[in-house]
């Protein structure tokens, strides 16, 4: 796929802009597991994602993790300029979780454009909006419901994600993912199981009630 279809304010641009973002944009291929960016001291570069998916996930403390959102075909990972941005100090590691294929913007240009172009600082506001919103929305979701209903809601959601109801996932990464221990999810997927609502096997979750989990989740 061409920068210019996978950039979604390319015809806001002008032809000096193309032209410089087509001479300096560099395409990159990724095995699934790939850590592209890890704290705000990496400055990987502006990426643009043509296909696959990448999670952007934080740590505590403690080392555990807690997925933030994902990035699919079109998305723009901001965080992995992060070096543009001095006014936000927030810590992400960006992770491909498929085999994936970007664009890498250089910092220095997104940053010169950003300071040049009414465009693209207004996109990366526009970014930067959307994003905090959905570590907010992740936080009231901790904050305010109970797990039973987010591990329904997740599965549900990596379900239609991944077009299946056999979710070939582990524990331990369902854990990582929200941001708990192995032993809660397990403990809140065997109740699920002795409700008929999954089938669990090795390094698998099958979805056996959808309806159950929707219920749960609302």
């Amino acid at each position: 796929m061409d920068f210019a279809s996978c950039f979604p304010i390319w015809d806001k641009l002008t032809p000096d802009e193309q032209a410089q973002l087509l001479q300096r944009a560099e395409l990159r291929s990724v095995k699934a597991g790939t850590v592209l960016h890890n704290g705000n001291m990496d400055c990987l570069g502006l990426l643009v994602i043509c296909s696959g998916q990448l999670r952007v996930y934080t740590l505590s403390d403690e080392g555990r993790e807690i997925t933030l959102y994902r990035l699919f075909d079109r998305d723009i990972c901001l965080f992995s300029a992060s070096c543009v941005m001095t006014n936000i100090q927030f810590e992400v590691i960006v992770e491909a979780e498929k085999d994936s294929q970007m664009w890498v913007l250089p910092s220095g240009l997104f940053k010169q454009m950003m300071e040049q172009s009414a465009v693209v600082a207004n996109y990366a506001n526009q970014l930067i909006s959307s994003r905090f919103s959905e570590v907010m929305w992740l936080m009231e979701q901790i904050m305010w419901k109970s797990f039973d209903k987010r591990l329904a809601g997740f599965l549900l959601d990596e379900s239609h994600l991944e077009g299946t109801k056999l979710l070939k996932i582990t524990h331990e990464k369902i854990a990582n993912h929200m941001g708990t221990a192995r032993e809660v999810v397990t403990r809140m997927l065997r109740y699920f199981q002795s409700e008929h609502i999954v089938r669990l096997t090795r390094g698998a979750v099958e979805i056996l009630d959808e309806q159950a989990l929707e219920a749960l989740r609302s």
